[in-house]
């Protein structure tokens, strides 16, 4: 240290010290309270902006008629999202560098993707399931080797009631990589019923019969017209094929109503339903 500069701190006026500390933090704090206000001021403007994108794509697929569950999905990802961007552009309001939170974002993305593939192949079913509607809620459908009716269809599972009343929750990736029969989607169906009847038999007056009990059933359709026919000449009996059309809500109804009107009359008029018989033939050897 020279003369000279020993000279500059000998002259200086300590005393002026805490005036500039106190200048200097009162710019630093009219800085720090302007960025506040500015991220602040982002932050609401942009959760303002977010609820308006939120709530005009909610009328748009209220309009399309997209199914609810699909609509209150899709609202809260683009919700969620948006806010992610909001929060960020705020934290860089504020002078914090954000790159490396969106780094941080990104390879915490990458591990929840890793970690959860499996319910990420089940949310894309589910909203391929919403989108293209194969099933809806109260259809009976088998699937994933399950039969049931639909009680709800959410974005990870569909959830089936049995027969027996048991509740089954199936992964919609299962349904979606399986073969879905629909058992409701058409309003009407066929009963399709096998009857055998002995050789023995009049096959005018079976079919007769069988036509006499399709037109006394109510709840069989005229349109289309019922099939009766012979479909089999099979070991130990004649096989008629009786295939008559009902509404959906009415096939189990009907089929068990005409399994049981079948062996009723069929004992009054006294058509036989023939048990599987083998005849046996003996041969006498004469012995030398």
């Amino acid at each position: 240290m020279n003369e000279e500069t020993t000279a500059e701190i000998a002259s200086f006026d300590w005393t002026t010290i805490p005036a500039l500390l106190q200048d200097k933090g009162v710019d630093l704090g009219i800085d720090f309270g302007i960025k506040v206000a500015t991220a602040l001021a982002v932050f609401l403007i942009g959760k303002f902006l977010v609820r308006l994108v939120v709530s005009a794509i909610s009328k748009v697929m209220q309009k399309q008629a997209v199914d609810k569950t699909l609509e209150t999905f899709i609202c809260n990802l683009v919700r969620i999202s948006l806010m992610v961007v909001v929060v960020i552009a705020a934290i860089g309001a504020l002078g914090i560098q954000t790159t490396s939170f969106i780094a941080i974002f990104g390879a915490a993305g990458l591990a929840v993707g890793l970690a959860l593939q499996g319910s990420l192949s089940n949310f894309a079913s589910g909203v391929l399931i919403v989108l293209f509607r194969p099933y809806r809620v109260g259809d009976f459908i088998e699937a994933a080797g399950i039969a049931g009716s639909v009680e709800q269809v959410q974005i990870l599972t569909t959830i089936l009631k049995t027969g027996d009343n048991k509740q089954i929750i199936v992964p919609n990736s299962q349904i979606m990589d399986s073969i879905i029969t629909n058992y409701s989607a058409n309003d009407t169906r066929r009963v399709d019923m096998v009857v055998g009847v002995s050789y023995d038999d009049d096959l005018d007056k079976v079919r007769k019969t069988i036509e006499d009990l399709i037109a006394a059933e109510d709840r069989i359709l005229a349109e289309p017209a019922p099939t009766i026919a012979v479909s089999a000449l099979a070991d130990s009996s004649v096989n008629f094929v009786v295939r008559p059309w009902v509404n959906s809500a009415d096939y189990w109804g009907v089929m068990f109503d005409m399994t049981e009107a079948i062996k009723k009359r069929f004992d009054a008029e006294g058509i036989s339903f023939p048990f599987p018989q083998q005849d046996v033939h003996l041969y006498k050897q004469d012995s030398d």
